[in-house]
């Protein structure tokens, strides 16, 4: 008798879950092939004429269209493997073939040696290529009928699906699904007293009932305290206040998962004194592995319920919902958790031909019944919960809760799947009653399945921020790029589970695997998944490499060189180019991508991109230019379309200069190229300055050059060689105007010196009694007549000269009569 392990019990739930039956069909031999490794055609050739005739005839049974599958699938990979033999050799023949030359124009001959040699490596090219004919010309008629056969099954699942049968609600068949359930406890109950009644079978039970009373009492321990010691972990991990938040959801999370283990556990044990006793046959072996299923199911969906709507913090609720609401909704996942194991028993049973099609249309009638009425409950407190947290982000100012939920789904998605789910609920148990009822339970049923599903993921996605948020901190955890990129994978992966909830045959999943791991033929080249992963590693590696070179250039070889600033980022720049250059060079060759396939696509593209893209392209060559010219480097100070700053960095498309208000500008590569550009630091630090000073009319010129030559000469970073110069510019409108012309040592502090003189000018003129003028100016009254008669009308004011400083004028002086004459 087979021992049920926890393995098995899983199994037999999934089974059960997702309609998934593993038909023991006709054992049909497997691809055979001869010692040389080579495909035996004969052999091939008869197994996929009787493909044909069971095809043509389609009698066989969904288990027999497997089995044939199973064997048509294994020649077909066979013939796969023989497409790659002799590559090398062809490749090495091609070769050949291609040194001697081209073939002769018509009319023309060439060397009887040549055409020998060339007559005699053609026949040996197609001896070699004539095992790659024939295995893809099996490999194609094995995947043609390898087709026909999932067309087929497809076809039966849509029938089944189509199919109508007599209504549950005919009493008519209510009396026989009570006989067939009473037959069931029936056989399980003989078969235990037969067991009982025989003697071996009775010293046996004797023998082990010390190890039986063992496995019994653990797991009922198990079963019933599993539980309680849960919830005292998680009580006292609740109160730690020394570990992180973070720390405390992923402990939480883990101990929780003790509640679902536990009692699976303990049911395992339970079931194995129950083997360990002998006392059931075929049919109360089939029962404990459905009851062991059922249990599971609860279990799940109790779990799965904490989870969602957990009644204490950590971990976050998935669903924005008020308390009362959180509690209702854990009550109706445990109850949709019982219809869902109630239709699984139902359905084991009539698997195991316990129950027969009729009876177990009528005891699912109920079952599907109370199923659609929770999952119609279940939806709606999805869209209140989609809605609730639609207003809390509406009012919410930071952007990082504009998700629904802490931790929730999308919001969009949330509301119309809930709609969805409303519908299924209402539709499903329709057709039940109507007697559709293989449709009404794959609608129903795949409905929560794909909710739990979906659930399952969300809980998954939660656990990654979490433990990121553990290991980087909270705010990294809720801004980090990496949880959503593993979230996003975790969604990926869960889409062969809902292609299976819903119809999906893993024949056909795989399938689909193989027409990816096929790979696309490129060509003369086939590119597949592998192909992709080996350039990928192969690249990583390479680009690797060049960053670990970059970083000893740039640290320990050129740091002792005499080349400046520039000149090691221009060599650091382009060995960093050229090793990624290399890097794709040698992964795309060694993932065997034949470039030259692709020749006549880079052709036609190249026009296209050639206009699209001449910006960037002109550009990265600029960049090129810059790198290997230098006529401007990083530390430089420059002057471009009216930006001035220092050169920050050179890269591929554009340069960063960083102006001195502390603000960076972006200038394309091609502007430096193309346009006049003012490098003030270019072969050395020197520039002239400029330092403009006037004095009053009347003062000695003599005097004042030779002050400001000493005060130019004194400066540390004037250059004495050529000396600084002193001009007399010439006569101003209210001063002498003298210039200090020098030349400094570094142009960093052309802003400096000039303040550092001024300041000195001011010190030495003062001592000196040199006087800096200011700017007068005279105003002249064309008729002082006209404001002398108006003055005399007011005799409190005094008349106003006839010429006076503009300085003495009064600010307030009111303007002529309108009726007088003009100023």
């Amino acid at each position: 008798m087979a021992r049920l392990t926890l393995l098995r019990a899983f199994l037999v739930a999934l089974t059960l879950c997702f309609g998934v039956v593993a038909g023991q069909g006709p054992v049909l031999a497997q691809a055979v092939t001869t010692q040389s490794g080579a495909p035996d055609y004969d052999a091939w050739e008869r197994d996929a004429t009787r493909a044909d005739e069971v095809l043509v005839q389609d009698r066989a049974s969904v288990e027999g269209l497997q089995s044939l599958r199973e064997q048509l699938a294994s020649w077909r990979e066979v013939f796969l493997r023989r497409q790659s033999v002799n590559k090398d050799r062809i490749s090495t023949l091609k070769s050949q073939i291609s040194a001697l030359g081209p073939l002769p124009a018509e009319g023309e001959s060439e060397p009887e040696e040549i055409a020998s040699r060339r007559a005699e490596l053609t026949t040996e090219l197609d001896s070699a290529t004539a095992p790659i004919r024939r295995a893809e010309e099996a490999y194609t008629r094995a995947d043609g009928l390898i087709s026909r056969l999932d067309s087929s099954v497809r076809d039966r699942q849509t029938n089944q699906f189509l199919e109508l049968n007599s209504t549950p609600l005919n009493p008519a068949l209510w009396s026989g699904a009570i006989l067939s359930v009473a037959e069931v406890g029936a056989k399980v109950v003989t078969e235990v007293k037969s067991n009982l009644a025989s003697a071996k079978r009775y010293e046996t039970l004797k023998g082990s009932l010390p190890l039986i009373l063992v496995l019994l009492v653990t797991g009922l321990i198990f079963v019933v305290r599993g539980g309680a010691w849960v919830e005292r972990g998680l009580a006292k991990l609740r109160d730690s206040r020394h570990a992180s938040r973070a720390r405390v959801r992923v402990g939480v999370f883990l101990i929780s998962l003790a509640s679902l283990i536990l009692p699976i556990v303990g049911l395992t044990l339970i079931l194995e004194a129950a083997d360990q006793s002998e006392l059931t046959g075929v049919a109360g072996d089939a029962v404990l592995e459905i009851l062991s299923a059922v249990v599971i199911i609860i279990y799940v969906a109790r779990w799965l319920a904490r989870q969602i709507a957990p009644p204490a913090y950590p971990p976050h609720p998935l669903l924005t919902l008020a308390e009362g609401q959180g509690l209702q909704i854990r009550v109706l996942i445990n109850f949709a958790g019982l219809f869902i194991a109630a239709n699984a028993a139902i359905g084991g049973l009539l698997l195991t031909d316990l129950l027969t099609d009729a009876a177990a249309s009528v005891l699912g009638l109920p079952v599907i019944i109370l199923a659609g009425l929770f999952l119609f409950r279940i939806a709606t407190l999805m869209v209140v919960s989609a809605k609730a947290a639609q207003v809390q982000s509406a009012e919410a100012s930071d952007a990082e809760e504009q998700s629904i939920g802490p931790d929730g789904p999308n919001g969009l998605v949330l509301r119309y799947l809930g709609r969805a789910a409303r519908i299924v609920a209402i539709v499903g148990p329709l057709l039940a009653i109507i007697g559709y009822t293989y449709a009404g339970n794959v609608l129903v049923y795949s409905t929560y399945l794909t909710l739990a599903v979906m659930a399952g993921v969300a809980i998954l996605q939660r656990l990654v921020r979490d433990i990121y948020s553990m290991i980087r901190g909270e705010e990294a955890g809720s801004n980090g790029l990496i949880p959503v990129l593993i979230g996003f994978a975790l969604t990926l992966c869960s889409l062969p589970l809902l292609a299976l909830i819903w119809g999906a045959r893993v024949t056909d999943l795989s399938e689909a695997w193989t027409m990816v791991a096929s790979g696309v033929q490129l060509g003369d080249s086939r590119i597949s998944p592998v192909d992709f992963l080996k350039f990928a590693v192969i690249f990583a590696a390479g680009y690797g490499l060049t960053r670990l070179m970059q970083g000893t250039l740039r640290t320990q070889i050129l740091p002792r060189t005499d080349l400046d600033t520039g000149g090691r980022n221009a060599m650091v720049a382009g060995t960093g180019y050229i090793g990624i250059f290399l890097a794709a060079l040698i992964a795309i060759t060694s993932a065997g991508i034949d470039l030259s396939s692709l020749a006549i696509v880079a052709g036609a593209l190249s026009v296209g991109i050639g206009f699209g893209l001449q910006t960037i392209v002109s550009n990265f060559v600029s960049g090129i230019i810059l790198l290997i010219e230098r006529p401007i480097s990083e530390g430089d100070w420059i002057e471009v379309g009216g930006t001035m700053g220092v050169v920050r960095d050179i890269s591929v498309r554009a340069t960063r200069v960083e102006t001195f208000d502390r603000r960076d500008v972006i200038v394309p590569n091609a502007d430096l190229i193309s346009t006049s550009v003012t490098n003030w630091t270019k072969g050395n630090l020197t520039g002239r300055i400029i330092v403009s000073v006037g004095v009053a009319y009347g003062t000695d010129t003599k005097r004042v050059e030779r002050i400001l030559r000493e005060i130019a000469e004194a400066e540390p970073l004037v250059i004495l060689n050529p000396p600084p110069s002193v001009l007399f510019r010439g006569f101003g409108a209210d001063s002498l105007d003298f210039e200090i012309r020098a030349i400094i040592r570094d142009v960093n502090y052309v802003t400096h010196v000039p303040s550092e003189m001024n300041h000195e000018i001011a010190r030495r003129f003062a001592e000196e009694g040199i006087e800096i003028p200011f700017a007068q100016r005279d105003v002249w009254l064309r008729n002082p007549e006209a404001l002398q008669a108006s003055a005399e009308k007011k005799p409190a004011e005094k008349k106003p000269e006839a010429k006076k400083s503009a300085a003495k004028k009064p600010a307030t002086e009111k303007p002529a009569p309108k009726q007088g004459p003009k100023l």
